[in-house]
């Protein structure tokens, strides 16, 4: 059998073993098998030297067609190959859109944010103004200028976290108010504010204590502010958090920074004031104090106390989100445990 006829045989076999590849690494197999330096057209090209050199380029010419056939033919059945297998892809993979879609869960905010939220809303109706704070705190903001002086008992170190001698962790929003009643422009009008924020106490953690809790402040300062305004302010903050039909009685206390001072409890939301295991049978719930600013906090931020007065009050979210919610132990808002949390869905 002659070059030519072994080529012509090469070549036939070769395209029925292309034209059956399933695969790319069948076909490269097989180009590499053909046109490596050992493939078969080398070895009968090897042949060529025992022919007459008058039949060698005819040879040589049909076996460079015959690679160059072959060559092409691999080509397009690797591209064949490539789009069968992209079309198998995208029929495996396609999404059929007329499916109904999964559900996104979204979140919340969480339940303390929620009752932040909504005291921060009614004030914001009632044209206070929101002030933020630092965290980390001047001893002369978050005592003296609250009329705290040096020798008073909340400036024990049990209670506070001091970081020097000057600046400690803030143990109430009060320094806030304190802030801005010194920049404050009664000019344009009376100052009212509410102070939100975390706090910080040396205190031992248990169901009703936290070393790190939330306050919001509040503070009115004008001409001709008297405790009435105070009292229906508190009575509406009353009824937005408990409910409608809630009273409020005021009972008298001490504070520092107000006078006079006193402790403001809630008719219980429970038994509507007949008495039950929250309210302890006495059919009122304690949730915050209040009072008259003193005249010393009005002068200490340069503020003339024989012209204006106001009043102050605090309250805890934690205490608040408590109380609404009916929940006893309040490290469980924040163990961040979504079980209990999601029970709390958003609320206005």
């Amino acid at each position: 059998m002659g070059l030519k006829d072994k080529l012509t045989e090469l070549k036939e076999n070769a395209l029925k073993e292309i034209n059956t590849a399933e695969d790319l690494k069948k076909i490269n197999s097989i180009r590499v098998n053909l046109l490596g330096k050992k493939g078969p057209i080398t070895e009968v090209l090897r042949g060529m030297r025992d022919l007459p050199k008058e039949e060698r380029p005819n040879v040589g010419s049909f076996a460079n067609k015959v690679r160059d056939e072959l060559t092409s033919a691999i080509a397009e059945r690797k591209e064949r190959i490539e789009i069968i297998k992209i079309s198998k892809r995208l029929e495996e993979e396609k999404i059929d859109v007329t499916l109904p879609g999964v559900p996104v869960k979204a979140g919340q905010p969480h339940i303390i944010m929620q009752v932040i939220d909504q005291i921060e809303k009614l004030f914001l109706g009632m044209g206070y103004q929101v002030v933020d704070g630092p965290e980390v705190e001047e001893d002369h903001y978050n005592f003296e200028m609250m009329n705290l002086p040096k020798d008073h008992p909340a400036r024990d170190m049990q209670d506070t976290f001091y970081i020097t001698d000057k600046l400690l962790m803030r143990t109430q929003t009060s320094p806030v108010q304190a802030r801005t009643m010194e920049k404050h422009d009664f000019s344009k009008g009376p100052l009212k504010m509410i102070s939100p924020g975390k706090v910080y106490r040396r205190d031992t953690d248990d169901a009703t204590h936290s070393h790190q809790f939330h306050q919001i402040e509040g503070l009115v300062i004008d001409k001709n502010i008297t405790m009435a305004d105070l009292k229906g302010t508190l009575q509406l903050i009353a009824r937005t958090v408990f409910g409608e039909e809630r009273e409020i009685r005021l009972r008298p206390s001490y504070f520092p920074f107000t006078e006079p001072s006193v402790e403001v409890d809630v008719s219980c939301f429970k038994c509507n004031g007949q008495g039950c295991s929250v309210c302890k049978n006495t059919g009122w719930i304690e949730v915050l104090g209040a009072g008259m600013v003193h005249p010393n906090v009005l002068k200490m931020s340069g503020i003339d106390a024989d012209i204006y007065g106001g009043f102050a009050f605090g309250l805890g979210p934690d205490r608040f989100a408590m109380l609404k919610y009916g929940v006893d132990d309040i490290r469980e808002f924040y163990l961040n445990d979504v079980r209990f949390l999601k029970q709390f869905s958003q609320r206005g």
